[in-house]
């Protein structure tokens, strides 16, 4: 017996009078005496089926979600619907089969979060979230072919591997064959990838599972996908420009937008004009560095800060709205907010009376703001701009700025190597300690850390960072410096990373590569920042899965053959 011979979005006029056989979900039914109109759905489509209940014999009533096969011919609709691809047709069922039944659904489209989650498998069926796993397919699909077209090979790495501190926790894998012993779901590919280089692989690519165990946001699972690439005898700028031709394919392949050359930005100057090293460029509102204007006003607040940078926006904000933007800047430990308002070149509110003519005068130049409302953040340098740049973002964010069908990409390059850790009183890798340090910094890094930038770079996308990627290390002995630089002394380094210390000493070319976040990107190019919604079966955001159960107990008898000592002994 044949299931169908059609998928649900087939059928045409091309087809009246055939014989076909389809099967699917039951969508709709509309009852009129004898007469069933039914919309028969599967992932392709839908088809109209008209079921005349004297003609055919149907023991039990139909109803939604039931699964059916029916075989009948097809015949030219006397009214077209307009809203189904298969709306100029219907088939006039002759025989029908209910091949499974189903209870009334657990969730609507007012389903929780969490219920959605649990029903996963129903939630799919409606035809906007398939087309989200559809589109993911197919992106990745033309990935696959960017890559395979410009030289790439693409090379499986393993799942279970050696625990080597990354930066964020590992998933352990207890080994039964291997009393005591562990292996680690892998944070990302990165250490292979660079062995795949000293093999000779020469360009590697893998579209890559991530676990890291971390906490949770919209944009960040325990699990994550990303375009992750290597490839060898190459400078920066060569992996950039391959990077981003990468993404422009992908953007015209899947938008039809044809985006401009990335724009480059120093970490520096990304900081200094957007308060941020993810700016987004959708709109054109930058901070200004009004230090040298504003640090002799008399004004205490300005006087004895460090720097006072500010915003200066083409809107007059209420006393409200004002205070709702103080609370945003305070977030990032800024003391307070400063304002004053601009009209026709005139100051009124806020900190004016504290500002002379000439001084204002000098504003007006340097903000170049005729009517409005100029924001002022004055403190430590790191906190007033990155304090600013949030505010940035929220104020692109409530005058409607940020256009969802802008694509602006930009670079970030020039990252410090090193950030200092307060809390712990030590300097940490910025990215990860496998960067190579740029080359006037490579003698004397240890001398002066805070100085030392990296060769190493971030995609950006309208404010979010799709990817990191460096230039990485090849000598051993500079390897092994780094490493005791951020608290991995020579025997603690050869313990943990002696497979990648080793395998330097036999000929290392020159590699660098990156790792692109395949769920951000895919789920920006649908218009989301949930990533959860183009991962088909995604954890809730205490990293469980409310469909499976998962992460659960297991039994007396396995942590027995772990060699595991539990208080849980179900």
């Amino acid at each position: 017996m044949y299931y169908r011979t059609h998928n649900c979005s087939e059928l045409r006029l091309d087809n009246v009078g055939q014989n076909v056989v389809l099967s699917g979900w039951i969508d709709k039914i509309r009852t009129h005496g004898q007469i069933s109109f039914i919309d028969l759905r599967d992932r392709f489509g839908k088809t109209q089926l008209v079921l005349n209940l004297d003609d055919c014999d149907v023991s039990d009533d139909l109803k939604k979600e039931y699964v059916i096969r029916v075989e009948g011919i097809v015949a030219k609709k006397e009214v077209a619907n307009e809203n189904l691809e298969t709306g100029e047709i219907e088939v006039k069922v002759s025989q029908l089969k209910i091949i499974n039944k189903a209870l009334a659904l657990p969730i609507d489209e007012n389903a929780s979060d969490e219920m959605r989650l649990k029903y996963r498998y129903i939630d799919l069926r409606k035809k906007e979230n398939m087309d989200k796993i559809v589109f993911r397919y197919n992106v990745i699909k033309h990935v696959r072919e960017y890559f395979d077209k410009n030289g790439f090979i693409e090379i499986e790495t393993p799942m279970l591997v050696k625990p080597t501190p990354e930066g964020a926790r590992d998933y352990v894998v207890p080994s039964r064959v291997n009393p005591g012993k562990f292996y680690a779901l892998p944070q990302s590919p990165q250490l292979y990838k660079q062995i795949s280089m000293i093999a000779g692989a020469d360009r590697y690519f893998q579209v890559a599972r991530c676990l890291r165990d971390e906490d949770l946001r919209a944009d960040r699972q325990p699990e994550h996908t990303q375009f992750d690439f290597e490839m060898s005898f190459v400078n920066s700028d060569e992996i950039r420009e391959f990077a981003e031709g990468l993404m422009k394919s992908v953007v015209l392949k899947f938008k039809g937008i044809k985006v401009d050359d990335f724009k480059t930005f120093s970490y520096e100057e990304a900081m200094e004009r957007y308060g941020c090293d993810k700016p987004d460029l959708r709109f054109d509102l930058e901070l200004i560095n009004f230090s040298e204007i504003l640090k002799n006003t008399g004004f205490g607040v300005f006087d004895d800060a460090q720097t006072i940078y500010g915003l200066a926006v083409e809107k007059d904000f209420s006393r409200k709205e004002i205070d709702a933007l103080t609370e945003v800047v305070k977030i990032y430990k800024a003391k307070g907010l400063a304002y004053v308002k601009v009209s026709d070149g005139n100051f009124d509110g806020g900190v004016s009376k504290f500002l002379n003519e000439d001084i204002k005068n000098k504003i007006i130049e340097k903000s170049k703001i005729k009517n409005g409302t100029i924001f002022f953040v004055a403190d430590k340098k790191k906190v007033a701009r990155t304090s600013m740049g949030e505010l940035r973002n929220k104020i692109g964010l409530d005058l409607g700025l940020k256009d969802p069908d802008k694509f602006k990409f930009c670079w970030v390059k020039d990252f410090p190597l090193f950030s200092y850790n307060d809390e712990e009183e030590k300097w940490e890798p910025e990215h990860h300690m496998f960067s190579m340090p740029k080359e006037e910094f490579v003698e004397d890094f240890e001398k002066r850390p805070g100085e030392v930038l990296g060769d190493l770079w971030d995609l950006v996308l309208n404010g979010t960072e799709l990817a990191s990627g460096s230039i990485r290390i090849t000598s051993p002995d500079l390897q092994k410096r780094i490493m005791k630089f951020v608290g991995f002394p020579e025997d603690e380094a050869m313990e943990k990373f002696g497979f990648l210390l080793n395998a330097y000493n036999y000929g290392a070319p020159v590699h660098g590569g990156m790792g692109l976040g395949a769920d951000r990107i895919i789920a920006l190019l649908l218009g989301t920042n949930d990533i959860r919604e183009v991962i088909a079966y995604p954890k809730n955001k205490n990293a469980q899965c409310p469909m499976d159960g998962s992460p659960a107990n297991i039994y007396k008898k396995q942590y027995e053959e772990l060699f595991i000592k539990s208080t849980n002994n179900e």
